[in-house]
């Protein structure tokens, strides 16, 4: 008798400890659901709805845009879309032009992930490392088919009407301040973000989506995006022709300018560089090797050139752009099949012989072969010799050479770049 009492509380107990797993994975899919805004005449129902089913995916209810046909006309055959994949400091904003300045063929999106990588960081504290390649996979998608809405759930505060003031960094897409897309400057509104060579007023995204299904070509610029491998729904998207393009730089270089650029964040690298040891185990230090690996496995798969990728990938090391930028330029271009303008080829001498004083951390105009070698003058010895630890096999990959004195790392006579082909 004792023995079937045990049993049975036994049963009730796991019962309960069930439901209550459950409670919890239901909160967990409640706070990684998109925001959306209330149901009312402020959607109009035939755009859709986004919700995050229990697998970590997106659901399109209702999916509908006006307007919308993407295998209607000879442009749909030859149309490209280019997905230009680096990390931050790596020269990306000025590769990003190559394809901004390409004239009124392309349309050309500047880090539209951020949206997505800010509201996903808040959501789970930045911890979900699958559910964000999910959402990035996602949103590029829909973006690369002209569909904002995707992208609208995760926009803060939410677009009113398709509606919004907040698109990160919309003056970087002249696209997004053609004169077809620039509405009526509103008085007393702020916009961050706002463009440069028009007065325009917050970014209307269906007027934004009817443009994009306008041009020939599509090309965004990402930062965000850590595995080329979970895009690969994206190269075998039958309405989409993609060119991944891989844009990666001296991870030395690379620390160099982040120590700069995001000074608070290298906190405990500046100490280092005056001199302390820097400890083996430290998460900082595993940062950096995770970001290298990552790197390197995502070229890894690239260059292999599985099925999937075939004549899809191609790798570019910043090193090459800056020193041979018309040229680096035009290889791109013929790797996605379309041809280069005289309008890029310009934007490129320009930007490519300023002063030393012209622009700051996030200029495009940069005199590109300084650029080369500016690492060298402030990344101390003891540094170099971490990320060599830490990043050889990615230095290696990408025909970086390493450094084995610190008149070695002064002396720019030597050259830390090997000529290297990488098949494509």
């Amino acid at each position: 008798m004792r023995i079937k009492y045990t049993i049975c509380v036994v049963f009730v107990v796991a019962l309960v400890i069930i439901e209550k797993e459950n409670n919890i994975i239901s909160r967990v899919s409640d706070k990684l659901a998109i925001k959306q805004a209330p149901q009312t005449a402020l959607r109009p129902s035939g755009l859709p709805h986004v919700l995050w089913n229990h697998n970590g995916s997106f659901t399109l209810m209702n999916r509908r845009l006006e307007n919308y046909s993407e295998h209607q006309d000879g442009m749909t055959r030859s149309r490209k879309h280019i997905l230009l994949l680096t990390t931050t400091r790596t020269g990306s904003s000025f590769v990003g032009e190559f394809f901004n300045q390409q004239g009124d063929n392309m349309f050309y999106l500047f880090e539209p992930l951020w949206h997505v990588e800010r509201m996903l960081a808040l959501e789970t504290r930045g911890t979900n490392a699958t559910a964000a390649a999910r959402a990035y996979r996602d949103v590029l998608q829909q973006l690369f088919l002209c569909d904002f809405s995707l992208l609208e759930s995760f926009i803060s505060p939410l677009p009113v009407d398709h509606i919004t003031a907040a698109l990160f960094r919309r003056e970087s897409s002249s696209s997004l301040c053609d004169e077809s897309v620039c509405s009526p400057f509103v008085k007393g509104v702020f916009e961050r973000y706002h463009c440069k060579a028009r007065r325009c007023g917050p970014l209307n995204l269906t007027v934004a989506s009817e443009s994009c299904l306008q041009k020939e070509h599509r090309a965004i610029k990402s930062v965000r995006v850590r595995q080329l491998e979970t895009l690969r729904p994206l190269a075998e998207d039958p309405r989409l022709d993609m060119k991944f393009i891989q844009l990666v730089r001296d991870p030395r270089a690379v620390l160099a300018s982040r120590m700069v650029a995001f000074a608070a964040n290298y906190k405990n690298w500046k100490q280092w560089a005056m001199g302390g040891d820097v400890p083996a185990d430290d998460d900082e230090v595993r940062k950096l090797k995770g970001n290298c690996d990552n790197i390197r496995m995502s070229a890894a798969v690239g260059l292999r050139q599985p099925s999937w990728l075939r004549r899809r990938y191609m790798l570019v090391r910043y090193e090459d752009v800056a020193r041979f930028p018309v040229k680096k330029a035009r290889e791109m271009y013929k790797f996605i099949g379309i041809p280069l303008t005289q309008r890029v080829k310009s934007w490129i001498l320009r930007n490519t012989q300023a002063s030393k004083e012209a622009g700051g951390v996030y200029s495009t105009q940069k005199n590109s072969s300084e650029q080369v070698e500016k690492w060298r003058d402030s990344l101390p010895f003891n540094i170099v010799q971490v990320v060599q630890r830490v990043c050889g096999p990615t230095l290696k990959l990408f025909g970086y050479k390493f450094v084995t004195s610190e008149k070695m790392l002064t002396d720019k006579s030597v050259s830390l770049i090997e000529d290297k082909v990488f098949n494509f």
